[in-house]
């Protein structure tokens, strides 16, 4: 703790001092990497962790992957009920995101992209997660994490060893996260409505296309293919630059959105040459052409202006004959039955990035109703969508407004003013000095990377019991909202 300057004013509330998060950790521990199937352990085999069992606020212990058997396995790396866990690599908004387990099964190990922090004695575990996800600390993992990719940040321990916390007397801690528990759990609970009803929406959004493009059944079919004014064309990618006479190019997230602004494009050194015919124009259908299963065949029109922009080598660009008009032909390929059709005949040697071809796309049956047909069914549709729209639009703004708030909960309490001090409980220097007391006493212990543990596992209830001096929790409380 040596070149630590702990203070007490500088606008902190009464007992609080500023610390590192190394101050108040007895140690870090880092997982190991093993070599894993893709599969989740079943119950009698060990599993490593993914770092999504530590992504969405709580320890999901599904998310892990099966140890062969036959490998050696080191038990001091097993996870157990009241850990505290962090994920050391992952996308920027989640490296470095803290869960507390609770009851969790036995058998689960520390992969190398994960952290267990070990507080002091004196620091409460729910405090020190909600601290960990508070705006300030958010902002400087997020600063301090390292890579060239949003995709897979990494947070090194010395990095969070210096994350800076303000620090409440032990008792305040308790209060805090009593508090926290109370509001977060209510706004979790409106958080999951709003999510629930959301995807009542986009499932109603589909059966709206579903049901108008029923009434299209009796007409004539033709394959794709035979109702296209150009052939398919694929797109091109090159290395993004900041060159002001750079080409712009869709990116992949466009389509997937449904978004043609500004910032789902890039900027790239493509020779105008070879794009010469890449250049889109209102009415274009692009398909991706490779995408996770859930999303390989994504559709999309473009309707911006004419000669802005090229799209990459992942989409394929359709542009119907005269008898179809692109409306009505993206309908039908954001259908389920075409969506289907795309994820049943996908390829890809891993799985991950499955990918379509031209054949296929060209072989889509499509239904060729009268163009006055085709109209109608365009408007009926487009119609009811943008009363759907609408209400996405309000579901939209709910949930900015509960991540705002909590975020502002969290701010609030990270900053002393959610709950009020008491004069009467110890500062949180002097519980700071008695740690820096006892470690100075401590003999010098070799370098180890894991602890042992217990042969008995404790329950959640037992490794989250609180200090003597404060009130019992309850096993409710064992596992933190959102």
């Amino acid at each position: 703790m040596s070149g630590t300057e702990f203070s007490e004013g500088d606008g902190l509330p009464d007992g609080w001092v500023r610390v590192r998060l190394g101050d108040v950790l007895d140690a870090i521990e880092a997982g190991k990497s093993f070599t894993c199937e893709p599969r989740p352990a079943e119950p009698e085999e060990w599993g490593i962790v993914k770092v999504s069992a530590m992504t969405y606020g709580h320890f999901d212990e599904a998310e892990n992957k099966a140890v062969p058997a036959g490998v050696a396995v080191n038990p001091t790396y097993e996870i157990s009920p009241g850990d505290v866990l962090v994920s050391r690599a992952n996308t920027r908004a989640y490296v470095g995101a803290p869960v507390l387990v609770g009851d969790c099964r036995p058998r689960l190990l520390l992969s190398d992209k994960s952290l267990r922090l070990i507080p002091n004695r004196t620091v409460d575990k729910r405090w020190l997660v909600y601290a960990l996800r508070s705006p300030q600390v958010r902002a400087y993992i997020e600063t301090k994490a390292s890579g060239t990719k949003d995709s897979m940040r990494n947070i090194s321990q010395a990095a969070l060893k210096d994350a800076p916390l303000m620090l409440p007397p032990v008792a305040e801690q308790f209060r805090i996260a009593e508090a926290l528990e109370v509001h977060l759990s209510r706004l979790s609970a409106a958080s999951d409505l709003t999510f629930k009803s959301a995807a009542k929406l986009h499932a109603l959004r589909s059966a709206i296309t579903q049901e108008m493009l029923s009434v299209c059944a009796a007409y004539p079919i033709s394959p794709l293919g035979d109702l296209l004014r150009e052939p398919l064309r694929n797109g091109y990618s090159a290395r993004a630059t900041d060159k002001e006479d750079g080409i712009r190019t869709l990116t992949l997230t466009a389509v997937t959105l449904n978004d043609f602004g500004n910032k789902h494009t890039k900027v790239t050194d493509a020779d105008p040459i070879k794009v010469r015919n890449l250049w889109l124009e209102p009415g274009d259908i692009l398909i991706q052409r490779s995408n996770t299963p859930d999303l390989v065949g994504t559709a999309a029109l473009f309707n911006g202006p004419q000669k802005w922009a090229i799209y990459p080598d992942l989409l394929i660009r359709v542009r119907t004959a005269e008898c179809l008009l692109p409306e009505f032909a993206t309908l039908v390929l954001q259908s389920r039955r075409i969506r289907r059709y795309f994820k049943a005949r996908a390829k890809g040697l891993a799985g991950s990035m499955p990918k379509i071809d031209q054949d296929t796309i060209s072989g889509v049956e499509m239904p060729v109703p009268p163009l006055d047909v085709q109209h109608k069914v365009i408007q009926e549709v487009q119609e009811r969508l943008a009363q759907v729209a609408s209400l996405e639009g309000a579901l939209s703004v709910a949930a900015r407004r509960g991540d705002n708030l909590r975020s502002g909960l969290l701010r609030k309490a990270f900053s002393g003013g959610l709950v009020p001090q008491n004069p009467d409980d110890e500062p949180a220097a002097a519980t700071l000095h008695r740690i820096r007391a006892e470690r100075a006493a401590q003999p010098k212990a070799k370098r180890t990377r894991a602890r042992k543990v217990p042969a008995a596992r404790q329950t959640a209830a037992t490794a989250l019991a609180p200090e003597p001096t404060e009130p019992p929790r309850t096993s409710t409380q064992q596992e933190l909202p959102l």
